[in-house]
């Protein structure tokens, strides 16, 4: 009977977690305080058998991976942050919203939103050591804002890839000579001959690149709208199934093979650039396109567009609120200066931003010099400006075919990278709930595998000869109002719910000893996170809400219909939803009244702060081995310390 009773109490670990009444441990019919003392003696009133007495065993924790190396961190976040936003958006609506002075509220939702919320980003991933779900052990009732970055980041990965295709089909037509957009083809000839004015506007035809583009590259003309997206174009396919393998083959080792091919995708944009600031700088006419590009307006300031296209260029450019800076900065080690880091990175992506201005209008200005006609006139913003106005200036220059390929080759790095941080958000979050993935090579490659062909099963509706339709409403509303409404959220939360002057700490903590100059630089985020960050995110979600209410969507000439409409709003509050359920599912898991309900699910586990297992140095300070966590009981009999008896005898006997 002793026998029966000793295996029972030695092979139940499993009880230990299944009393959690009180956050006491009672042996031998007594309670003891967590600390280890016995200051009141009271019998307990349960002599049945509840648990073991000996310390809880720890959970295998399996080994993270880490970074080559801080230059590949480094490289990794500023190849995500300096997307084709940098190109294709940001001059445009420099040059749309008064030249020069959209610097200054630029600069100010930068200072104020983007670089706070960075750097609140990266240090929760880099404390926690976690992806975008199960970092928000540090405050379970928010356990919703990962699931809503998740959210935000499929839709982003599912339309973004799009556009590397869009590139290769590009990439592809850039090797014939002369290229296939200009006006040396043969099949131009007579286009060339009728229209002179380059991009298309009412009353006249097609310029032979927007012939290019919405019907052999989009085959958009076959198309009425969202209903009727029609059959798959099959070249189209063929380059988003050769991006998806890329993307594919790159993540296959995890950050050990992203973050080395980085160090070509991340700095061969900035040669580009670099290269058509020069040849720019050398044609006529280019002065008059810097000139637009930078001529202030200051009566602008006024207007509340301009400070919203200022926002909204931050968070797209920065790709705040997605997960994936949560995710990369996981794998750095513990003791990583994130302050450094997150100004390093921030100003390079705004540097990136407003040089590749100059790269961009000094070129197209030489084509309105060669056209006769205003800047204004061949400017556009976008898969416009990337596809359409660009590649017709491209095609003027001598040696066209050489600077097109160049020209799409950056675009594919710089996209390419984008995806590797959004898709890195995704497949951490995963890995982190299914922590066995991460020792099955081959159950991960398939899990990524799967992962990548569901996306490329999706994106073949983006293909079709009504993709654009599709593709823009995605990339209207997938990073509007949700993803404002996540990083606002996340910030009040980390602000007041888990603890600004804690957070502060945790950031102390990881980069001790900390610099004088990184202490009063905190003073400040600590200011914005509480404050400035706080108002200026509801300014920002009020006036989108307004003008989505005001204003209709529209590609072209093509207006969306209602329905359209109400489906894209309905992604976007698809992601905002996810922090209000899960937070109600936090609050339902715990016991007692509301109140007490709300206090426990913002309280971190107790797994939040021994996480961490990157710093060596550190691990045996944080973590306490025979820690019980809280709320927590142990009631145990003298049957228990019977069958402990037991097996002292049974281990003498054998040495006998």
């Amino acid at each position: 009977m002793q026998e029966e009773s000793g295996k029972a109490a030695l092979e139940s670990p499993a009880a230990v977690s299944d009393s959690s009444a009180q956050n006491s441990v009672h042996l031998n019919g007594h309670t003891v305080t967590p600390n280890g003392h016995n200051p009141t003696a009271t019998p307990s009133p349960q002599p049945q058998y509840d648990s073991i007495a000996s310390s809880p065993v720890p959970a295998l924790i399996i080994p993270r991976e880490q970074w080559g190396g801080k230059y590949e961190f480094l490289l990794s976040c500023l190849g995500y942050s300096v997307g084709l936003g940098n190109v294709w958006r940001f001059p445009y609506l420099c040059y749309r919203n008064g030249g020069g002075v959209f610097l200054i509220p630029y600069f100010i939702m930068l200072f104020f939103t983007g670089v706070p919320l960075f750097l609140m980003e990266l240090s929760l991933g880099q404390y926690g050591a976690a992806g975008p779900i199960t970092v928000w052990k540090c405050c379970p009732l928010l356990k919703g804002i990962g699931i809503g970055m998740l959210c935000v980041s499929t839709l982003v990965c599912l339309y973004y890839n799009i556009i590397i295709a869009w590139t290769f089909y590009y990439l592809g037509s850039s090797f014939q000579s002369p290229l296939p957009w200009s006006c040396d083809a043969a099949a131009n000839v007579g286009l060339c001959g009728n229209n002179t004015t380059g991009n298309s506007s009412v009353g006249r035809g097609l310029s032979p690149t927007e012939k290019f583009w919405n019907e052999q590259v989009l085959g958009v003309v076959h198309s009425e709208g969202l209903h009727d997206p029609g059959p798959v174009r099959w070249p189209l396919a063929l380059c988003l199934l050769a991006a998806w393998v890329i993307i594919f083959l790159c993540m296959l080792k995890g950050i050990r093979s992203s973050g080395k091919v980085v160090y070509v995708t991340a700095t061969f944009p900035y040669f580009v650039l670099i290269v058509l600031i020069i040849r720019g700088a050398t044609l006529e006419g280019s002065l008059q396109g810097i000139a637009f590009y930078l001529t202030p307006n200051w009566s602008r300031l006024a207007n509340a567009q301009v400070w919203n296209d200022a926002a909204s260029q931050v968070f797209y450019s920065l790709g705040i609120g997605v997960g994936g800076l949560l995710s990369m900065a996981s794998y750095n080690k513990f003791d990583n200066n994130v302050i450094r880091d997150t100004l390093i990175i921030t100003a390079g992506n705004c540097g990136t931003s407003f040089f590749a201005g100059f790269a961009i209008f000094s070129i197209l200005g030489h084509m309105a010099w060669k056209k006769g006609v205003p800047v204004e006139q061949v400017a556009d913003s976008g898969p416009g400006l990337a596809f359409v106005a660009y590649p017709e200036a491209l095609a003027l220059l001598p040696g066209s075919v050489f600077w097109s390929i160049m020209f799409f080759l950056m675009l594919f790095m710089l996209g390419i990278d984008t995806l590797f941080g959004n898709m890195e958000g995704i497949t951490t979050a995963v890995l982190d709930e299914f922590p066995h993935l991460r020792t099955n090579a081959l159950h991960k490659s398939l899990f990524l595998g799967a992962l990548c062909f569901c996306f490329y099963l999706m994106g073949l509706l983006l293909v079709t000869d009504g993709g654009i339709y599709w593709f823009t409403l995605i990339d209207s509303f997938s990073t509007s109002f949700g993803l404002i409404v996540i990083a606002l959220f996340m910030c009040i939360g980390i602000s007041f719910f888990y603890g600004v002057n804690q957070f502060c700490q945790d950031i102390v903590d990881m980069i001790c000893p900390c610099p004088l100059w990184c202490l009063k630089v905190l003073l400040y985020f600590k200011a914005c996170w509480v404050f400035c960050t706080p108002f200026l995110l509801l300014f920002i979600l009020t006036y989108i809400f307004i003008e989505m209410y005001n204003t209709s969507l529209h590609y072209g000439s093509y207006v969306y219909p209602r329905w359209g409409k109400a489906l894209g709003v309905c992604m976007g509050a698809t992601c905002c939803l996810q922090i209000l359920i899960w937070a109600i599912v936090a609050i339902a898991k715990e016991t007692g009244t509301l109140k007490d309900r709300f206090q426990k699910s913002i309280r971190p586990l107790n797994s939040w702060r021994v996480n961490n297992l990157n710093s060596n140095n550190r691990v045996e300070e944080q973590m306490e081995p025979e820690r019980v966590e809280a709320p927590f009981t142990v009631t145990l009999t003298d049957m228990d310390f019977t069958a402990m008896n037991w097996e002292r005898q049974a281990e003498w006997h054998k040495e006998q």
